[in-house]
């Protein structure tokens, strides 16, 4: 059986795509649910995908496909059961183990770790743990270079990143430069400039009027894939 916002959650989808042909946006649907993240949104998602009611399509933005239909009536059950109580699941239907569940986080290409590179490129999706990650919106991006490897991010590492647009001093941030190029460093404030910090001391801080900085994000967390 599912839970009240996956039931809410497949009908929605479903409703949407018989009267439009088009799956609803990640922030439509965290509209329509009421949720306060896109995050749980794709919880949802995964735990629809895992049951076999949705299946995504590769290589295709906001591209989902209703597998198995929502039985209508499960809404007045899942309704009438009270918010304090917890069904217990039939042997053959487990709940699903949270520390497992997989979110698809945006890959927006490559992030300098050294000097300033283009970033955003088109984005692809990275498979993470949701454990690894806080509350918010997030989106992942591969680490390039060597400037942070004294904090224990090297080259190859894919950066998960939490979208803020302020950050503290000392938080390792996203910060885009003069709108186009984008680096990973310690955040810093140097009088009325922002100094950029790397994390090797082989690396000069980089400082730059208030002006041509902006926050993209802050580090929420690191994958790394062994070879």
């Amino acid at each position: 059986m599912l839970t009240r916002k996956q039931h809410e959650l497949i009908c929605f989808i479903e409703d949407r795509l018989n009267n439009s042909g088009i799956s609803p946006s990640f922030e439509e649907m965290k509209e329509a649910l009421g949720l306060k993240s896109k995050s749980g949104v794709h919880r949802l998602i995964s735990a629809l995908e895992e049951r076999g009611f949705l299946r995504r399509l590769p290589n295709r933005a906001r591209a989902l496909e209703v597998v198995r239909a929502p039985e209508r009536g499960e809404e007045a059950a899942a309704a009438a059961t009270p918010s304090n109580v917890i069904a217990m699941p039939r042997a053959s239907s487990p709940l699903p183990n949270v520390a497992n569940d997989v979110i698809d986080l945006p890959l927006h290409g490559r992030i300098a770790a050294g000097v300033p590179i283009e970033a955003f490129e088109d984005s692809q999706m990275l498979p993470v743990p949701a454990a690894l990650l806080g509350p918010g919106e997030h989106y992942a991006l591969e680490v390039s270079g060597d400037s942070m490897v004294e904090a224990g991010i090297l080259d190859g590492d894919f950066a998960l990143i939490q979208r803020s647009e302020t950050a503290r001093e000392g938080d390792i941030v996203v910060a885009l430069v003069d709108g186009q190029d984008a680096t990973l460093k310690y955040f810093h404030r140097a009088g009325r400039d922002i100094r950029l910090e790397p994390a090797n001391a082989r690396y000069d801080a980089q400082i730059y009027a208030p002006g041509r900085v902006s926050i993209q994000g802050k580090l929420a967390g690191l994958l790394r894939r062994y070879h």
